[in-house]
């Protein structure tokens, strides 16, 4: 496990360009802190470098310009204040997730207590290469799921109250995606231009929109950087629970079958990608696509 390797080699532990100093990564899963933890990082920059901070893309939090023979004090003050070395080598990096549930009024899922949980499960796992997860509340996708190894995307697919639709065309409107349209005084769907963000059930000034399905779509082999690449739908779930426990399958395949020093949107094939999600959807869903 990470926490048994020299702290030198340690996934938070960054060379920077000039190879006296290094920068110290930190694990603070979602990007949440609290106003104390913030402090004590700040305590801890000024006391062993030179006060800044840079705020990272994953939603963490390094410290630049630190002394290699202070490492182990670094990251004993740093577990103590709560925020530990994080991961950036092939590990399991930091889990990023978008407010969610707790402050956009646009997500589907709660986003900061599961990635919490995927933390707590599989943070800083070593691995053949690079894991990075992701999380957005609804297909907005302001993380950028599909672009990571493992992406997650809460979507509500719509059903409407029939016979009571009043064609008033509020639906039609809200809907980015044109996929409603006003036939005969009555909204409908077309399916194929759906992405089911949901907004079209919290625009109805009637309430006549429900959700059908709520539920959790996973992707994996996504890719970000010079040559970016969406991942592929893998399952959809309807439960934190089955989440959690899909990302753990996933990442024990992932150490089970990928190759390093390639990313993992260039091995899927060769791993037998539709071979494993059959499996999943066999125990997760019985075998079917919802």
């Amino acid at each position: 496990m990470t926490r048994n390797r020299p702290i030198y080699k340690r996934g938070g532990v960054i060379t920077e360009r000039n190879p006296d100093f290094c920068a110290v990564r930190l694990r603070i899963p979602a990007g949440v802190l609290t106003a104390e933890k913030l402090a004590g990082i700040g305590k801890i920059a000024k006391k062993y470098s030179d006060g800044e901070v840079h705020l990272t893309t994953r939603q963490t939090v390094e410290i630049p310009h630190i002394d290699p023979d202070l490492l182990e004090e670094v990251a004993h003050e740093l577990k103590e204040n709560g925020t530990p070395l994080g991961s950036e080598y092939d590990e399991v990096v930091n889990i990023i997730a978008c407010p969610g549930t707790a402050g956009c009024k646009y997500s589907n899922i709660e986003t900061y207590g599961l990635a919490k949980r995927i933390d707590a499960k599989v943070f800083g796992r070593e691995m053949p290469i690079r894991v990075r997860i992701s999380l957005s509340g609804c297909p907005n996708a302001c993380t950028s799921p599909v672009l990571n190894e493992i992406g997650i995307v809460g979507r509500i697919r719509p059903l409407r109250i029939e016979g009571m639709c009043t064609g008033c065309g509020t639906c039609a409107k809200y809907c980015k995606e044109a996929a409603i349209i006003i036939r005969n005084g009555i909204s409908e769907l077309i399916p194929e231009k759906c992405v089911q963000c949901g907004i079209c059930i919290y625009s109805c000034p009637f309430d006549l929109l429900k959700s059908e399905y709520c539920h959790y779509l996973i992707t994996i082999g996504g890719r970000r950087g010079r040559h970016p690449h969406p991942g592929k739908e893998l399952i959809t779930v309807e439960t934190e629970d089955e989440v959690v426990a899909v990302i753990e399958q996933v990442v024990t395949w992932i150490y089970r079958k990928a190759w390093s020093g390639r990313h993992l949107a260039d091995q899927l094939d060769e791993l037998d990608f539709e071979s494993f999600r059959t499996e999943l959807q066999v125990k997760f869903n019985g075998g079917t696509s919802k």
